[in-house]
């Protein structure tokens, strides 16, 4: 069953969001395992709202592509975001 993940990124701006998906050839090159993606600004950063096959594929997704990406763009060590988990009761597309 599919997952929903919420993850927000203090003091991210749209420029380094936009920077990052570069970076990380996404959405050119959409990962194994994900089903939406939506990101928009916050006061404080930048919300992204997704839905997996599964935390498995969204984890693998994170260590070979973003902390990567994430590292070249700021140009050190970073840290794997933390998302909230809430399973999907239902899912309607337009």
């Amino acid at each position: 069953m599919a997952v929903g993940l919420v993850i927000d990124l203090d003091g991210m701006t749209a420029e380094r969001y936009d920077q990052l998906n570069a970076e990380a050839n996404f959405p050119a090159e959409a990962p194994d395992g994900l089903i939406s993606h939506i990101a928009g600004p916050t006061d404080g950063g930048f919300r992204i709202v997704d839905v997996w096959e599964s935390v498995e594929d969204f984890d693998r997704f994170v260590e070979e592509r973003l902390l990567p990406a994430m590292g070249r763009v700021s140009g050190g060590a970073v840290e794997a975001p933390t998302p909230q988990e809430f399973p999907i009761h239902a899912e309607f597309h337009r």
